[in-house]
Order: structure tokens, then C-alpha cells, then sequence
């Protein structure tokens, strides 16, 4: 039996890697890469999804949204319902609780099993098989879809049923969203006092503000003038909107991090839209108070 990977974008190229040589995989992305990577790995690639093979037993989807996961599974392609009785499929994409739960209520009239199992780590830890998984579903199918992840995971979290792992990963993307947001604030006050921009992240570092975002993201991305993490801007976007649309659904007031979310907003509009690394909210902030928090840059040679 043999694996179908759906998304072979910046996260789908690394994740695939990783399963290649635990199963016997087949390819499909609308880019003519396919073709090319399963060279490389020894897969096959489809042109097509009409061209399913027969011996595809599960199914891992990589993709940019809900609207485009349904298309695939439903709408268009209809992948559902080519897929034997049995099979699998695990969205690892960043999707709409909603959708996913509606998917899975369809998939199991197929007798198909469904797991959401959304990723956090970015580019670097896909490379490095040590993504974060978050799963939701039924028990039995999240411990089938838990086999199949494992070469791309060093963490895997039954959160809860269908739908659970796409709720965490949005609310985790906005709290990301929220710690960018806030750094980029208070180096922008640091910097007006005469404090170096990278010597206040290292303070935060030592104290108790310290984040992933304070650890890795501004020493990586931002001080560097980089911005290049992998993950985009208008993603993060989607998903802080997935998460505060759960919130407004539950009736929960989130203040903080819908100013966190309106910070997203406007660094997307303003710089440009397309193409911007989620890093590129910290630029926002130097844009929009003329300040300049890469160091090189404020003290050229």
C-alpha cells in the first residue's frame, strides 16, 4: 500500500522528504517539481488526481486553506471519493475548524478515516523531522495517522475531536502573531531611549518575556534584516482570523489579541501584500515609527 502527498510547497518539500523511504510514496502538486522530486526520492508523481493509483491507503495534505482542501477532498476533485474504503487522510494543512469538522462527518460516510494534524516548527524543523504535530479525531484513526507522521515529528498531541488540532494550531499561530507584535513595540520604545535593539532581546532572553519569538525569530530574522523564516504573512494572517473567529463564535473577549491581529492586518496591507515573510511585521513597526532595529544597518561601517 502507498502514501499520497498533496502540497509539495516550502513546508510540503521537507515533510515529504522525511517520509521518503518509510512508505511507498506517490506525488502531486500542480508544479511540474513533482515530477522531479519523486525522481530524487524514488516516488512516483501524478499529473493528475484523476489518476489516483489504487494502492493509495492514506492520504497526507499539505495545502494553503480550507476553500482549497475542499476542493480537492469534495468540490472538485473529489478525492474522497476516490479513495478505497478504509483509507486515511490527515490534513496537516492550517485549516477552518468548521470545514474540517464537516469533511470528517463526510469522510466517515465513506468509511474513511479523518485526522486533522496541523504542523508548527516552520521550514527548519520539517528539514529536521522535529515538527510539532497537533492532532484532532477519532482515537483509533489519530493513532493511524500518528504512525504515518512520525518521521516528520519529534511531538505529537492528541488535542481532542475533529477540528481540535486545527483550533490549536490557529489560537498557537495567534499567540505567535501577538509575541512578534509585542517585541517589535517595545524595541521600538528601546530604541527611542538609546537602547540597543540586540542587547534588549538578549535581556528578554534572560528574563521572564522571553519567547520563541525573542529567541529565535528577532536574533534569526529580524536583527539580521533577513526575513526569511519560511512561513508567510498572509498565512499568519489566515490563521489569526481562524482563531478569532473561534473566539468571537464562543462568545470569548479577546482584546489583546485582536490588536495583536489588527497589527497583522496592516503590516499586510502596507508593505506590499504577497511574498512577505511573517517575520516582516517587525519591518512594519520600523516603517510605520521610522526606526531601524537592525544594528548593521543603523550603524553602517
Amino acid at each position: 500500500m502507498s502514501t499520497l502527498f498533496v502540497g509539495l510547497g516550502m513546508m510540503g518539500t521537507p515533510m515529504v522528504r522525511r517520509l521518503a523511504g518509510t512508505t511507498d510514496l506517490v506525488l502531486f502538486d500542480l508544479s511540474p517539481a513533482a515530477q522531479t522530486l519523486a525522481s530524487e526520492l524514488g516516488a512516483r508523481a501524478i499529473p493528475d488526481l484523476s489518476l489516483i493509483p489504487h494502492d493509495v491507503d492514506s492520504v497526507v495534505l499539505m495545502l494553503p486553506n480550507s476553500r482549497i482542501i475542499e476542493s480537492v477532498l469534495v468540490d472538485g476533485d473529489q478525492l474522497l471519493a476516490k479513495l478505497n474504503t478504509g483509507a486515511i487522510v490527515v490534513d496537516m494543512s492550517s485549516s477552518v475548524p468548521a470545514s474540517t469538522c464537516e469533511l470528517a462527518r463526510r469522510a466517515s460516510e465513506l468509511g474513511i478515516d479523518f485526522v486533522d494534524a496541523p504542523v508548527s516548527g516552520g521550514v527548519t524543523k520539517a528539514r529536521t523531522g522535529e515538527l510539532a504535530i497537533m492532532a484532532g479525531g477519532d482515537p483509533h484513526a489519530v493513532e493511524r495517522a500518528r504512525a504515518i507522521v512520525a518521521p516528520m515529528s519529534s511531538t505529537f498531541i492528541h488535542v481532542g475531536p475533529s477540528g481540535a488540532g486545527h483550533a490549536a494550531k490557529a489560537l498557537n499561530n495567534l499567540i505567535s502573531a501577538t509575541n512578534l507584535a509585542a517585541i517589535a513595540e517595545v524595541l521600538v520604545v528601546a530604541t527611542r531611549f538609546g537602547i540597543d535593539p540586540a542587547i534588549l532581546v538578549d535581556v528578554i532572553n534572560a528574563s521572564t518575556g522571553r519567547s520563541q519569538a525573542s529567541e529565535v525569530k528577532y536574533p534569526q530574522q529580524v536583527l539580521t534584516g533577513e526575513y526569511a523564516s519560511g512561513f508567510a504573512l498572509d498565512l499568519m494572517v489566515k490563521d489569526v482570523r481562524i482563531a478569532l473567529s473561534l473566539a468571537d463564535e464562543l462568545g470569548v473577549d479577546s482584546p489583546v489579541t485582536h490588536a495583536a491581529a489588527g497589527v497583522t492586518e496592516a503590516a499586510l496591507r502596507d508593505l506590499g501584500g504577497a511574498g512577505l515573510d511573517h517575520t516582516q511585521i517587525a519591518e512594519w513597526y520600523e516603517t510605520t515609527h521610522s526606526v531601524l532595529l537592525r544594528p548593521h544597518e543603523r550603524n553602517p561601517s
